[in-house]
């Protein structure tokens, strides 16, 4: 049975509203929460970006739900050994109610340290590698490492949560997707591609959870809401890998102005129409995902939480 969650958006909302949110969403029904993990937003409209792990020992006292990261690059701005105390720590501090969702991460947020962004060859066994060195340190075991990108030495957590978080991987292309089914304990991906998802299970993804996310902007006026997504996400709608390798917020706001309103009416799901929300979120259930993810965009958040409470959610699990 397909689980629904919110999506907190750290780029655009900052502490006090996110754990307004995760409250909220407790209080309309969503099964679980997600949240990003950014150095930057994506355009300085956004204009927000809280530290995740201080966000999720922050959440593990305000809601009871479950929290993962889509996605944590824990590849360049922190190193694994580092991640995986911080995954360890959230871990309790949840009562195991924490996912740690991984993925290869954006120039955008991974830049600041002054390194080079590696090809997407090397980031994918940067990740590889990471995720070893995480599983091994979450025994609790002494660890040491040498290995092409990382070296541990002597390292062990102390603080451990009765059983280690399961990793997630994120994914957007058949490589990744294959490494997520190799080595993660679950899939992450953004859009409702069923053939991605037969690649992470063919490759050894079988009877793991496969996670995904949508923004929505809910709202009475829907011209209004278009214009709010538009202003706000336009981004979601670059096309190839923009994302990845666009480095500021400044180079993301000159890319999206390739994305037009027409283009945000098209392809995002705004407004009040009960069917519309259905149908988008319902394409993630057909596409064979486990968990759903639904972010609100824009300041109209007690009127999301509201409607989904009292008509999507319901509609979705056939309790309506």
């Amino acid at each position: 049975m397909t689980r629904y969650g919110y999506f907190l958006a750290s780029e655009e909302f900052g502490p006090a509203e996110l754990l307004a949110q995760a409250k909220a969403a407790e209080q309309a029904g969503f099964d679980a929460l997600a949240i990003s993990d950014h150095y930057h937003p994506w355009t300085d409209a956004q204009g927000q970006s809280p530290f995740v792990w201080s966000m999720i020992g922050a959440l593990s006292q305000v809601t009871s739900l479950p929290v993962t990261t889509l996605v944590t690059c824990p590849t360049v701005r922190m190193h694994p050994a580092l991640n995986a105390q911080a995954a360890a720590t959230s871990a309790v501090l949840t009562n195991g109610r924490f996912r740690f969702g991984l993925g290869t991460g954006e120039a955008l947020n991974e830049h600041v340290l002054g390194g080079a962004w590696p090809a997407a060859d090397q980031r994918l066994a940067m990740l590889e590698e990471a995720v070893e060195v995480m599983r091994q340190l979450l025994t609790g075991r002494r660890t040491t490492h040498r290995g092409q990108h990382y070296t541990v030495e002597n390292a062990r957590i102390h603080t451990l949560p009765d059983e280690p978080p399961p990793l997630y991987v994120s994914a957007f292309g058949p490589q990744a997707a294959a490494l997520a089914g190799r080595i993660a304990d679950g899939f992450v991906t953004m859009t409702p591609d069923g053939e991605l998802v037969e690649h992470f299970r063919d490759a050894g993804g079988t009877g793991k959870p496969v996670l995904g996310g949508l923004k929505v902007c809910w709202g009475r006026d829907r011209d209004q809401a278009v214009k709010t997504a538009h202003r706000l996400w336009a981004n979601l709608l670059l096309p190839g890998e923009l994302g990845q390798l666009l480095p500021t917020p400044q180079h993301f706001e000159q890319a999206v102005d390739l994305v037009t309103e027409d283009m945000v009416r098209s392809d995002m799901t705004c407004g009040d129409d009960l069917d519309e929300h259905l149908s988008s979120v319902r394409a993630y259930e057909d596409a064979g995902f486990d968990e759903v993810y639904i972010g609100q965009i824009g300041s109209e958040q007690q009127g999301f939480f509201d409607f989904y409470g009292a008509e999507v959610l319901p509609r979705l699990r056939g309790t309506a």
